[in-house]
């Protein structure tokens, strides 16, 4: 799975994107409100290790993580 983390410009806030082995959008949510997206793909249980990643991430960066 690839992590990217989004710079939000003006009004629209950061955003993280999560992303399968093909590269297809799993999840899109914000940085402040993972909770529903990581539940609703089954990744409610890996939400503070992703989180954990994603505040450590510098924007703009893709990571690839095990999950």
């Amino acid at each position: 799975m690839y992590v990217i983390k989004v710079k939000g410009v003006a009004k629209i806030p950061d955003y993280v994107q999560l992303r399968d082995e093909a590269f297809t959008l799993l999840a899109y949510f914000r940085v402040d409100r993972p909770d529903k997206s990581l539940e609703k793909i089954g990744l409610g249980d890996k939400a503070d290790y992703i989180m954990q990643i994603v505040t450590e991430m510098p924007f703009g960066q893709i990571k690839k993580i095990d999950v």
